[in-house]
């Protein structure tokens, strides 16, 4: 296997994680009681996250857009170095 590329990988990285983060959020609205408790405060851990409204949807999208990019630069970089020079 070669090197990879880094923006790449980081992009499909931040894909993956906005898609997961969405889907996670519309399965938030079907919970009731002491779940939908737990599943707002697991999202309340994010930057700027306060509920279920918009803006705090966007926050939370941005804050895992950022550590999904950082993520996937950090696995794309570690990879790419650790492979043999001959």
């Amino acid at each position: 296997m070669g090197k990879v590329s880094l923006g790449k990988y980081a992009k499909l990285c931040v894909l993956g994680g906005e898609i997961a983060y969405t889907i996670c959020m519309v399965y938030g609205i079907f919970l009731t009681s002491k779940a939908a408790e737990l599943h707002l405060n697991l999202f309340q851990l994010l930057l700027g996250f306060s509920g279920m409204n918009f803006g705090s949807w966007l926050l939370g999208a941005i804050s895992v857009a950022a550590w999904s990019g950082l993520g996937g630069a950090y696995i794309a970089w570690m990879h790419n170095a650790s492979l043999k020079q001959n």
